[in-house]
């Protein structure tokens, strides 16, 4: 009893013989589309555009209010700490392990020189930290002339090593306070803005 009405259409097509008239599609979809237009959307270029313009406006206000006009010199690692002016060796020259140890820490070192983001605020704070690299940049100094003077031995290697740890450390503590200070700013500007 249950027949498919597809089944059923189709017999019946077949029968009758039904068949359309030439262009009577065309007509068909030219009447559709003028009872149902499509409207084509326009991309938001503009808007993209405003968009762009806005972020650079903003990200260019935010540079400007964040710039520093701070004077603080950050000469705390030479460019070559290790190699004196004068004739001797340093912790370099021992062997290509410790020039590596050597290297990778005054490459740490140097990088975190040049990421601080020194204020007006935090002017003397870094100034006494920088003041504290500069002792253990001369004891680092001294360290390396007994090396020098009385030859390597493992006191004075590690205590080199111990050296470069240390800058290495009071510079990340640096960079840790200074980043709670700017949370600290971003907060309190964020609890007046509201």
């Amino acid at each position: 009893m249950a027949q498919d009405l597809r089944d059923l259409f189709r017999k019946e097509q077949c029968e009758e013989g039904f068949a359309m008239i030439e262009g009577h599609e065309k007509r068909f979809k030219r009447l559709l589309e003028k009872e149902l237009p499509q409207k084509r959307k326009r991309p938001f270029f503009f808007v993209k555009i405003a968009a762009a313009i806005l972020v650079l406006i903003s990200s260019g206000v935010f540079f400007y209010m964040n710039r520093d006009n701070t004077d603080i010199t950050t000469t705390i690692v030479d460019k070559n700490p290790t190699k004196d002016t004068k004739t001797g060796i340093s912790l370099g020259d021992l062997s290509p392990d410790l020039k590596k140890v050597e290297n990778y820490y005054v490459a740490n070192i140097n990088l975190e020189l040049s990421k601080l983001n020194v204020s007006g605020d935090t002017k003397d704070m870094v100034e006494s930290y920088m003041e504290r690299l500069s002792e253990l940049n001369a004891e680092y100094k001294n360290l390396n002339s007994e090396l020098n003077q009385i030859g390597p031995n493992d006191q004075t290697i590690s205590a080199l090593i111990k050296n470069l740890q240390l800058r290495l450390q009071l510079l990340q503590q640096l960079k840790s306070k200074l980043n709670e200070i700017q949370s600290s700013k971003n907060e309190q500007y964020e609890t007046n803005a509201i």
